[in-house]
């Protein structure tokens, strides 16, 4: 066969695209795990949408397999080695705000607008029809073709654990869920909880006020918006709530206070941001903690604010800990501190997010940390780590998938790493490619998330070739 022309061989088959992409996106595939059922243990949705795809594969002729109805795949091609294509079905909740129905996939100003249009539906298909082409060509691949369905990947991967228990790991893949050009490296992430452990505190004589509740935060890898504390004044309290006007003012901050059964209650908004960079957030629990630790305590709330502001106030790189780190690679280690609680009966908590270089001694780091914690009275537990994630860029991959950008877009393919976590990082040699493209907003788990059907129609070509580049 002569030259193919890639972007010909989509527009032939331009309409089929939209119209199957608009139907996945027509299904609301939520996780429902409360509402579990034999052959849908993710819920309803979940399983109506990894149905669609491989009753689809099925009639264009590849072969399905679903895998306990946690994910499945659809392959064609012989051969000893996989060529691995990850995608997933699911979609975070839909939230409100929506210009148009979220799951109508409405097409206006040359977009699809739908929950999952961008995360990761259209690409999705936009892989799919990568597959499909080539296979309707009668291209000649020297690696059995994979494209592997995760189906819970916005939340817990129980998709691709069990997929990979089960099936063989692909030789090389990418996962088109994340940006072009590549993303061929990404940081480890550790969530861990940092607990109060009964210490010797002395008790303060006569403390201005106790800590009877504190609260900020449900996830590790968010910053947290919202802070409450609830205070017991032992002496006249509007001593305390002008030094809180004022911190708020002092700060900038909005906030609210008010006495409420006789405690006075503190609270405070902060702004929500990704926990993969902290400082693009105002952590509304480090600042109220920051506030906190002006008011003479009792003793085992003291211990627990002054530990939380020594190592965490204005420190989103683990310099108080000990544990700075940064590679050329992947730049910084960051801390977000997702969570914290007080109660009287159980003491002080944190929850942390810690995404880290991939060079990192691990080892080294974790026993430099203990080593902080410990003389604080504070413990690691809940210890949770998914490694990092670097292919070189020298690898016949890397150097393929730049070649197959740079022909199609006319454009240098940089390399990237991030913070973030992809399914690419569920492969031994993976990477993250495309489908969002360079100056492209960001729209994934947004209202009125959307993709561009040029880009659509462009991924589906780029992928189309890379298929045949890394098989031929």
């Amino acid at each position: 066969m002569g030259q193919i022309n890639w972007q010909e061989e989509v527009m032939k088959r331009r309409d089929d695209i939209i119209a199957d992409t608009q139907k996945l996106l027509q299904i609301k595939s939520v996780l429902d795990d409360e509402n579990p059922e034999a052959d849908a243990p993710l819920g309803r949705g979940i399983k109506e949408a990894l149905d669609f795809m491989l009753n689809l594969g099925q009639q264009d002729g590849f072969t399905p397999k679903n895998v306990d109805n946690l994910a499945g795949h659809l392959q064609f091609g012989e051969g000893e080695d996989i060529l691995g294509i990850l995608c997933h079905v699911d979609v975070v909740p839909e939230g409100d705000g929506w210009t148009s129905d979220p799951y109508a996939a409405e097409i206006r100003d040359g977009k699809i607008f739908a929950r999952g249009a961008i995360d990761d539906k259209g690409p999705t298909m936009a892989a799919y029809y990568a597959m499909k082409i080539i296979k309707e060509l009668g291209l000649p691949v020297n690696k059995r073709v994979r494209m592997i369905i995760g189906t819970d990947e916005e939340s817990d991967w129980r998709c691709v654990d069990r997929y990979f228990e089960k099936e063989e790991m692909p030789t090389i893949g990418f996962a088109p869920d994340a940006d072009f050009p590549i993303i061929y490296a990404e940081k480890g992430i550790a969530d861990y909880d940092i607990i109060q452990v009964d210490g010797d505190e002395a008790e303060v004589e006569n403390p201005q006020a106790e800590l009877v509740f504190f609260q900020s935060g449900r996830r590790y890898n968010m910053v947290p918006d919202f802070a409450q504390a609830s205070l017991f004044i032992n002496f006249e309290p509007t001593e305390i709530v002008q030094k809180y006007a004022d911190f708020l003012q002092d700060k900038g901050l909005a906030g609210n206070y008010y006495m409420e059964n006789g405690e006075l209650i503190l609270e405070l908004e902060g702004v929500s941001a990704h926990g993969m960079e902290p400082r693009n957030g105002k952590n509304a629990g480090l600042l109220m903690a920051d506030f906190l630790a002006e008011i003479q305590l009792n003793g085992k709330a003291a211990a627990f604010i002054q530990f939380t502001h020594k190592y965490f106030a204005n420190d989103t790189r683990g310099d108080h800990l000990g544990i700075a780190y940064s590679d050329d690679i992947t730049g910084d280690l960051t801390i977000n501190v997702g969570k914290l609680k007080y109660t009287k009966e159980e003491g002080g908590s944190l929850g942390l997010n810690m995404r880290y270089p991939v060079t990192t001694d691990m080892d080294a780091t974790m026993r430099q940390l203990e080593h902080s914690v410990k003389a604080e009275h504070m413990s690691i537990v809940n210890f949770d780590d998914s490694k990092p994630h670097h292919v070189d860029k020298d690898e016949f991959l890397i150097q393929t998938l730049q070649k197959v950008y740079e022909e199609q877009t006319g454009e240098k393919a940089e390399l990237l790493s991030i913070g973030g976590g992809t399914y690419a990082r569920s492969l031994k040699a993976g990477v993250a490619f495309g489908a969002l493209f360079p100056g492209r907003e960001d729209v994934a788990h947004q209202k009125d998330e959307y993709m561009y059907i040029a880009d659509l129609l462009n991924a589906t070509a780029i992928y189309a070739q890379a298929i045949h580049e890394l098989t031929k």
